[in-house]
């Protein structure tokens, strides 16, 4: 890590702020004697980082240098930091005139003289290295997009990444499918109980999610995670939700209320009238079982059933007589093989009988350490699978010995605990086998709370942000550059097996990302040796450690302020709400004392805080290092104009809740910014032509776009206009503007303004700006359009998702619509204002749509489907559409289909896709049917 942490300093040393720096007397030689010192030293830590767990004195070196680093990056920020307040915060060109301000009067001798201490100490230290045997080591394991070009030029796919069918559990889902499905009166609780790693949570997914006995038997489903610091409340509440679908947010709101007592009683007759399938994942105490009990109706007759995942053996059988116990077992050898085998070697495009013979060999051997865990066979084999030739195996496999002697810090970890222990050295040598700066982005997950799923694009705003990410190896010169490099590193995490995906997004990239939890135990001690992040609990207590990154876990209670302790080293600041519904009530200097006492922050994460109004106070303007802000979900009021301070600023997410905010005209001066999340319904004008490095503009109003400064900012992605934009029509034909860059496109009208646009107004004719945008892959549609306009689309090849609300769309529309090419999901909300009575796609229509939601269609009485419509259909979700008297027609041809959704329906829908119903032959292929929110009939035209 030393490595990592100084090859990021040198990137900050050698930048363009510090160039203007050396120009200046009195400290230009010093930070050139620095800057060689420590390009001198980056060759010796790799060796140094290898040894050092072997070694007590290399290993105290390391720390040392490390800390030396960054006291040197921490002098040259601070020395910013107060010629800015010097000039009384006002920082608006301090980074590109350092020059005029330096000659007025601060101590450069000073600052001279301290860097100068710092490089002299790291002299001595690289010296002392060498005493200990310490090689210097030529070229660095890992420049900034290396992934990212070997990931195209290796055309590898990894099965295993989105893997359905996992080896070796087929017999053990049969078996406890067949139990939950059983028509026993009473509930019974079928647990799982099995050492870490074991892949409990991975046969449970397996049951619940894609055995069709199962998805057949229940009529609604629960998933919960039971981790050690769950609220009973926060948790019978999560169930209530899932178990009632309670989608809308007056819905979750009304749930989110009720006491505790009320939630279990809800809980039990919702279980006692339905089939109810609810998955207790990870439990850890019997008090944790107990806690619960009240929201399950034991001793009475129902066919609910529980499936738990435990790694204790007593927590297993808590259920008494009414429980069957499944012990996950270890793969066999064969099994083992098979599974390794298909993420180390299966995929790759070449293939040699004799290589692929010695890799067997090792693998076997290897293997011999795993005693058929299925994460220490994941693990492993995603560390080998990225290495190429036999060499490079054998190392592997020496190492393999090395870490089985040595242990790790994780058996002391888990001393007395040997479910944890099992993978730990698997674990360890993975992560040490990382590249360096992948080290960097693998730790920082770290900071995120267990079982947390992480978004990826916010994942890679918060790396770019630390400096992790460096672009610095690319040829295309594209600010977007940085964003790729950021998901080729966690496609790499992914490849390894250190990183599990969440979910995907309608272009088939990764959404959301998490960590097993083994896994993020690795990840919290290696931070926690490397001393580079701390993660706390917040209390009115707690106090705040001398760290550089720093995770608050937040709860309820109401505190004056953060812990008053200064740290002048602080640098990533992110505080997470639990649980995600609740409110955290925080007074309104609390803020202030954050700008106050942690003056070096690069980033700070303030999302969900609500309940009593917080201030965003003027100080904020002092944090003129912050390259990362998100106020998102925050109830805050007021945002100064010293926001205009944070020049440094990359991504700014000001989507507050609450009020209407009057934005200052101040982000203009941010022009370093790559993504802007602007307020719903912000007050104000802004300018922001001045933005080139712009790749997402979120909630900006129509009456601050002007279409040509639009077409100038060349990186824009992703686009979200809120309003008419004046004069679309007559500047889109004057100029023939065109948005070849943009990739997503969303454009909304309120609902009372679309409705009154007469043909007449270009305001209320998005098309005309859509239609500009040839390569978008998303877009977004609320307000009326003109139906002839849809004609264009047919050739958008990349797009693959589309939402409509609203859009007063006509039967022609619909027409153009399903010969877009490689559509893949499709929302229509209310789109139709009864002016569609019947819809028929065509035998060629819609040919790789995946999902379809049809919503609140006024007037909608029947859909058909011919005979090779919708080949690629998976999800089907119909709600609201209260004239539709069936499902579609046809929808027994599409063989595709794995999950119908239906809810707030009329009763009679509803019961004609019941067994036996008129219906039931459409729909009987379909492995999960979901009807929640049934509504009485009553009568409708016919």
């Amino acid at each position: 890590m030393a490595e990592a942490v100084v090859s990021m300093v040198i990137e900050g040393v050698t930048g363009a702020l510090v160039e203007e720096v050396k120009f200046l007397g009195g400290v230009r030689d010093q930070i050139e004697h620095a800057q060689i010192e420590l390009l001198l030293m980056q060759g010796f830590l790799k060796d140094a980082d290898a040894k050092q767990e072997d070694n007590k004195v290399v290993r105290i070196w390391v720390q040392i240098i490390r800390d030396a680093a960054y006291d040197l990056e921490d002098v040259i920020e601070s020395f910013a930091l107060k010629v800015a307040l010097k000039r009384g915060g006002n920082v608006k060109l301090v980074l590109k005139r350092f020059a005029c301000i330096f000659s007025e009067g601060v101590n450069l001798h000073k600052i001279g003289s301290e860097i100068e201490r710092i490089t002299t100490k790291l002299s001595k230290l690289r010296l002392s290295l060498q005493s200990y045997d310490i090689k210097q080591i030529k070229g660095t394991q890992y420049e900034g997009a290396t992934s990212f070009e070997r990931q195209r030029e290796q055309r590898k796919t990894y099965p295993h990444v989105t893997e359905r069918d996992p080896i070796g559990l087929e017999e053990d889902v049969k078996k406890l499918a067949s139990q939950l499905v059983k028509e026993e009166k009473g509930l019974q609780v079928v647990s799982i109980w099995g050492m870490g790693g074991s892949g409990k949570t991975t046969l449970a997914k397996q049951v619940y999610g894609h055995n069709e006995d199962v998805k057949r038997h229940f009529d609604c489903f629960g998933w919960v995670c039971v981790s050690q610091q769950c609220q009973v409340k926060e948790v019978l509440e999560d169930i209530l939700i899932q178990l009632t679908c309670a989608t809308k947010k007056e819905e979750k709101e009304e749930i989110l209320k009720m006491k505790k007592d009320q939630i279990a009683k809800r809980l039990c007759i919702i279980q006692k009238e339905k089939k109810c399938l609810v998955v207790l994942d990870d439990i850890w105490t019997p008090d944790a079982w107990n806690s619960l009990k009240p929201g399950f109706p034991i001793g009475e007759e129902t066919k609910t059933r529980i499936l738990v995942t435990t790694r204790k053996k007593d927590i297993a059988k808590i259920a008494g007589e009414n429980c069957f116990v499944h012990e996950s077992s270890a793969l066999d050898d064969k099994k083992s093989w098979e599974l390794f085998k298909k993420i180390a070697i299966s995929g790759r495009d070449q293939t040699n009988s004799k290589i692929d013979a010695e890799k067997e060999t090792l693998g076997k051997k290897m293997l011999q350490h795993c005693a058929g865990l299925p994460l220490a066979i994941t693990v492993l084999a995603g560390l080998v699978a990225r290495k190429v030739t036999v060499e490079e195996w054998k190392t592997v496999y020496e190492n393999v010995d090395v870490y089985i002697r040595r242990g790790t810090n994780l058996d002391q970890e888990y001393k007395g605990d040997q479910e944890r222990a099992g993978a730990s050295w698997v674990l360890a040598l993975s992560y040490d086998d990382l590249p360096y700066r992948l080290k960097l982005c693998f730790l920082y997950l770290g900071h995120f709370p267990e079982d947390y799923e992480i978004p990826v694009k916010r994942l890679a705003q918060l790396w770019i942000a630390e400096g992790f990410i460096s672009s610095g190896s690319q040829r295309h010169g594209s600010v977007e550059v940085l964003e790729d490099v950021a998901y080729a590193c966690l496609i790499e995490l992914v490849e390894r097996c250190m990183v599990q995906v969440g979910t995907f997004g309608s272009t088939k990239k990764i959404k959301t990302c998490h960590l097993h939890d083994l896994m993020r135990d690795l990840c919290l001690v290696k931070a926690e040796e490397e001393n580079f992040l701390h993660v706390v609990n917040f209390t009115k207590a707690a106090t705040i450690p001398q760290v550089r990154r720093l995770g608050v876990y937040l709860e309820e209670k109401c505190v004056d302020r953060f812990p008053p302790t200064r740290n002048d080293h602080l640098r990533s600041l992110l505080f997470f709400v639990d649980p995600e519904y609740k409110f955290a009530n925080w007074k309104k200097n609390f803020l202030r004392s954050v700008a106050c006492n942690f003056k070096l922050l690069r980033v700070l994460k303030f999302e969900g805080i609500r309940g009593e109004k917080v201030e965003l106070p003027s100080n904020i303007g002092n944090l003129v290092h912050l390259r990362f802000l998100s106020l998102k979900g925050s109830r805050v009021e007021s945002l100064p104009s010293s926001l205009g301070n944070l020049v440094c600023l990359q991504t700014l997410d000001l989507r507050l809740s609450g009020q209407t905010v009057k934005v200052p005209n101040v982000i203009w001066k941010m022009k370093e910014l790559r993504h802007l999340y602007l307020p719903f319904g912000y007050r104000g004008k802004l300018k922001l032509a001045t933005l080139g490095n712009l790749q997402s503009l979120v909630n900006v109003a129509g009456a601050d776009c002007d279409l040509t400064h639009l077409a100038e900012l060349t990186n824009l992605r992703k686009l979200l206009i809120r309003g008419g934009v004046k004069n679309m029509e007559e500047t889109l034909k004057s100029t023939g503007i065109t948005f070849n860059h943009l990739r997503s496109l969303s454009l909304s009208r309120p609902l009372s303004l679309s409705l009154r646009v007469d043909d007449d107004d270009d305001e209320g004719k998005p098309m005309n700006m859509v239609l500009s945008c040839p390569h978008i892959y998303k877009l977004q549609l609320s307000g009326i359009i003109r139906e002839q306009s849809l004609e264009g689309l047919q050739g958008y090849e990349n797009l693959t998702k589309m939402s409509l609300w609203a859009t007063g769309l006509q039967l022609e529309s619909l027409k153009i619509l399903e010969k877009i090419p490689n559509l893949r999901m499709l929302y229509l909300g209310c789109c139709f204002d009864g002016n569609v009575a019947e819809v028929v796609v065509s035998e060629e229509g819609y040919p790789n749509l995946e999902f379809l939601e049809l919503w609140g269609l006024m007037g909608l009485k029947s859909w058909r489907i011919e005979k090779g419509g919708m080949p690629s259909l998976r999800r089907l979700s119909i709600s609201y559409c209260s004239e539709l008297r069936a499902v579609p027609e046809g929808l027994e041809n599409v063989t595709t289909l794995k999950e119908l959704k239906i809810h707030s329906m009329y009763r009679r829908f509803c019961s004609r896709v019941g067994e036996g119903g008129e219906d039931f032959y459409k729909i009987q292929h379909v492995p999960s049917l979901l009807i929640t929110g049934i509504e009485e009939d009553r009568e409708v035209d016919n």
